[in-house]
């Protein structure tokens, strides 16, 4: 099995800054189960594709079978091959961009910083304090970073979309060149 203790880490991280936030702005967040607009078929960083194959590997495999057909035919402006009945089919091991999505987080384009978050999301709140806003330049260069030593001497891709991450095949040996194994 892939060592995947610094992702994990920076998940407990992310997760644990977005449910501060949630608990501090819960009123003025809409993002609930079911509200899926934001759940678009995304490119994700090498050791989260490692990381959604593990879950997916370790369902039942019934349920891994339903997902891997529900991914063959994903095109890129295709939902997400996750999403199914308005919920994520691999929830508990969604990509950090799922996780931190409608939240407020910290732009930065051309030379300017600017918060950006669902626009459906802080309607009533004319600021947000800083503590509650993620760094998403940040938080990029932290998962690149993890991503680059996960990659370490494995050859492949850095980037996969979801659907490849869930039709790579299973298990992978070192000479794997998909880059996540």
């Amino acid at each position: 099995m892939p060592d995947f203790r610094n992702y994990l880490a920076l998940l407990d991280r992310v997760d644990r800054l977005c449910s501060r936030t949630a608990e501090r702005f819960g009123a003025e967040i809409s993002c609930r189960p079911g509200c899926d607009a934001c759940c678009r078929h995304l490119s994700i960083c090498a050791v989260e594709a490692a990381a959604l194959r593990e879950a997916l590997h370790a369902l039942p495999e019934a349920e891994a079978a339903f997902i891997a057909r529900r991914a063959q035919p994903a095109g890129p402006d295709a939902p997400c091959p996750l999403l199914h009945d308005e919920l994520c089919l691999l929830y508990r091991a969604r990509p950090i961009i799922c996780r931190t999505h409608g939240l407020p987080l910290l732009i930065h384009r051309d030379g300017a910083n600017g918060v950006d978050f669902c626009p459906e999301n802080f309607r009533g709140l004319s600021s947000i304090p800083g503590s509650d806003v993620i760094d998403l330049e940040r938080l990029n260069a932290m998962l690149s970073a993890i991503s680059a030593v996960y990659l370490a001497g494995r050859p492949g891709p850095e980037r996969l979309t979801v659907a490849q991450a869930l039709t790579l095949p299973y298990p992978f040996s070192q000479g794997d060149t998909n880059g996540c194994s």
